[in-house]
């Protein structure tokens, strides 16, 4: 049997303890499916939530090779996917949705829809980036339909999902304003193409975004911090708005003020990538792609490791100090 580099766990825990570099069996490809080799790991906050037991979370599996995003190119295919994709550059999404072995390994075996065509264009290592953070972004864009000359705020500019929801806010039309904590978070976030930057720190964000607005307010939150930001957003949205939500880590079971979310008319959507509807994933490959091919997308990498230095990115991302995506190079 033929093997391969690979990174895995088999307990929960801390990086430093549990993960393991070594050498696994190359998987198989079934029908349906592709194998990939992979050129770069992306690593997401919910890939190391998963190794270390976040919130309660089990191990799903005797043995997990980590990571959902990755990009590389196609070495194998299954039955029923066209010969014609081998040696086709590709992003990968949802690698350990349902199966223990994902991108932080030479090769990963993935459903044929689940590697979108990478244009050459665009580096392995940003491939690696898309996944998790852009599909997160445009949904949360765009659930709602276009976005045409609307106002959107985009909290937390310079993360991984913020930066990526302000350039296809852009691309799709919108008036963009984005909160940041810092000089070097408003850099990012300016090099996104948002239209007003407010660092939450030393302004009042409130009051910025009437003064921005004329006092009408915005249509849609694109929100990091549902209920950090709450209070902020239900002053400044308009009647019938809408907050797409992703993540409350400052506090996981926040109070919902109900009647101030009716008498607005407002709608709340929290989105979760790995559930998400089919086709949203569909819609979003394809906008996705098709702003990679038009060259319309940056990609803010934070810091890239080698395989062997994956504990290390696992705490880098852990820390919450990167700004951007962290990946792994596996070639």
């Amino acid at each position: 049997m033929k093997t391969m580099r690979a990174a895995w766990y088999e307990k929960l825990g801390n990086a430093k303890d549990v993960i393991t570099v070594g050498e696994v069996d190359l998987p198989e490809v079934g029908s349906g499916e592709v194998r990939v080799k992979v050129h770069a790991s992306g690593i997401n906050p919910s890939d190391v939530k998963q190794r270390s037991g976040w919130g309660g979370l089990k191990m799903r599996y005797p043995r997990v090779i980590p990571h959902n995003d990755g990009a590389g190119v196609i070495d194998a295919v299954g039955e029923g996917v066209s010969p014609e994709r081998i040696g086709e550059r590709v992003w990968i999404y949802e690698a350990t949705l349902s199966r223990p072995f994902g991108t932080a390994a030479e090769y990963v075996v993935v459903s044929s829809e689940n590697a979108v065509f990478l244009p050459d264009n665009t580096e392995f290592a940003a491939g690696a980036c898309l996944g998790v953070p852009a599909m997160t972004a445009h949904y949360s864009v765009f659930t709602d339909g276009a976005v045409t000359g609307q106002t959107v705020l985009v909290t937390g500019g310079a993360g991984a999902v913020g930066n990526y929801a302000i350039q296809l806010a852009k691309w799709g039309g919108a008036r963009v304003i984005t909160t940041v904590s810092s000089d070097q978070k408003a850099e990012i976030a300016r090099k996104a193409g948002a239209d007003y930057i407010i660092n939450y720190k030393t302004e009042d964000v409130t009051s910025r975004i009437k003064e921005i607005t004329g006092k009408e307010g915005i249509d849609r939150v694109v929100d990091v911090d549902f209920a950090s930001n709450l209070e902020t957003n239900l002053a400044v949205l308009k009647r019938n708005g809408a907050i797409a939500t992703y993540a409350s880590d400052s506090n996981t079971q926040p109070e919902i003020p109900f009647y101030s979310l009716v008498y607005k008319n407002l709608k709340v959507h929290y989105v979760l990538v790995y559930v998400m509807p089919k086709a949203a994933h569909q819609a979003a490959a394809k906008d996705i792609t098709h702003c990679l091919e038009s060259g319309v997308l940056n990609h803010v990498i934070a810091q890239q490791f080698t395989l062997e230095e994956i504990a290390a990115a696992h705490e880098i991302v852990e820390s919450g100090r990167a700004m951007g995506n962290v990946v792994i190079n596996i070639v």
